[in-house]
């Protein structure tokens, strides 16, 4: 993931690209790497404060965390002093969040934008964000055959968005419209790195 982020990032425009290696944690068990999240989200805000402190600006600051790492961006969102202009959340993890308090919100920027690979599985299945997407109903990904596999979509679709901006969604009446394909509202891209994002909504895109 970070490698595929990284290449994609630094391709499409002249960026600071900072990987966050949380790799003691996130090497456990499921459990154990859960109950790291807050943690790890906290150090993350605090890290963002120290950046601006140097310099930097909230306002160019484009979160981006995977799996159990969405949720650690949201965290990381509740501890800057002032809000992140974007969040993209990728196939958030599903497992013992329904109900956590501690889980990704809308709220933890300026703009948070989801896309749900496997919410049948690994990933979480409700909306969390402002935009939400689910890429051919959010569950299962076109050549896959393992939950694994359209879980990491998450991340590979978003590193094509952001090389080619080429993944166009309909927006969505409803869940029901989603999984039934049944999405005709106005197009609006899926990823990418634009961090001027405002619309809201519920998206679905078809990929071959």
């Amino acid at each position: 993931m970070n490698k595929k982020l990284t290449e994609a990032f630094l391709e499409n425009e002249d960026v600071n690209v900072i990987v966050v290696d949380w790799s003691e944690l996130a090497g456990h068990n499921y459990v154990t790497a859960k109950n790291g999240v807050v943690a790890i989200g906290e150090g993350l805000g605090k890290f963002i404060n120290w950046l601006v402190s140097l310099g930097a600006s909230y306002d160019r600051m484009h979160v981006v965390g995977f799996s159990l790492g969405a949720h650690i961006v949201g965290n990381a969102g509740r501890y800057t002093e002032s809000q992140v202009k974007r969040i993209t959340a990728l196939d958030p993890a599903g497992p013992l969040w329904k109900g956590d308090a501690n889980r990704l919100k809308k709220t933890d920027a300026r703009y948070v934008e989801v896309i749900h690979t496997n919410t049948l599985m690994f990933g979480y299945m409700d909306p969390l964000g402002d935009a939400d997407f689910y890429p051919n109903g959010g569950s299962f990904m076109p050549g896959c055959l393992i939950s694994v596999c359209s879980h990491s979509k998450g991340y590979e679709y978003m590193a094509i968005s952001v090389k080619h901006n080429n993944l166009n969604a309909n927006e969505c009446n409803s869940l029901n419209d989603v999984r039934g394909n049944r999405c005709n509202g106005d197009p609006y891209p899926m990823g990418n790195s634009d961090l001027n994002k405002s619309r809201s909504g519920i998206f679905r895109v078809n990929t071959k």
